[in-house]
């Protein structure tokens, strides 16, 4: 939606993918695509293109890219924001149990026999290996590149948004048992958590890593606000 706004607005602002979907959302901005190999490539890139304002909208557990954004901003000289949605409140009826970190996420499940829903991407999914007593259902933008790391799973491709009732036929389909997330926030894929409340099923819930601190919105509305009134005070 940001992108949408700036773009309407006509603002001078390239929207930056780190390249880890092999079909991203097309934006109505120009787009660059990949990394920028650290915080000395991210001060490089700020410097070369002149940039002046940084909007940090990654996803809430891309910790490294923020982590690299703030030593950066404050390396160049450019002002910066956090673009966050807030993270999904526990509810009546939920089960939910919050943990620190996949390690944690990993040990909490049952050494075998469950059947487990993971909803947590593909960058983590081998971490789960240790417990092959379990079946495993990942959901994933792109389908796998190739077998998955784990003996007894099953991987669908699908893009969110999703919506309860949907999820919930996916759970009763697997017969699943418990449910991995990260507490990203946002109502695009709230709808697991929604179908598993409707299902009594615990939830794993992994909270957000650290991040340095920054200033954080939580609107588009917001952040376009705060563009305003930053380059009328020539921040």
């Amino acid at each position: 939606m940001l992108a949408r706004l700036l773009a309407g607005a006509g603002a001078d602002a390239i929207f930056s993918y780190a390249g880890r979907t092999d079909k991203p959302v097309v934006q109505p901005l120009p787009t660059r695509v990949g990394g920028f190999g650290g915080v000395a490539g991210l001060v490089e890139y700020l410097r070369a293109e002149q940039i002046t304002h940084v909007v940090d909208a990654t996803h809430p557990f891309a910790a490294q890219m923020s982590t690299n954004a703030v030593a950066a901003c404050i390396e160049a000289g450019v002002a910066l924001v956090g673009l966050e949605r807030p993270g999904w409140p526990q509810g009546e009826g939920d089960r939910w149990t919050h943990v620190g970190d996949m390690a944690r996420a990993v040990a909490i499940l049952p050494s075998e026999g469950a059947r487990v829903f993971l909803a947590i991407g593909k960058q983590h999914v081998s971490d789960f290996a240790v417990k092959p007593g379990n079946f495993y259902l990942l959901r994933l933008v792109d389908p796998p590149a190739g077998p998955l790391p784990l003996p007894n799973a099953k991987a669908v491709t699908a893009r969110g948004p999703f919506d309860m009732a949907s999820d919930r036929q996916l759970l009763d389909q697997h017969a699943i048992t418990h449910i991995v997330a990260k507490n990203s926030g946002g109502t695009g894929a709230r709808a697991k958590l929604d179908a598993a409340r409707a299902l009594g099923l615990p939830v794993v819930l992994i909270d957000r890593p650290h991040v340095p601190p920054r200033p954080v919105l939580d609107r588009p509305e917001a952040v376009m606000a705060w563009l305003d009134h930053s380059a009328d005070l020539g921040v």
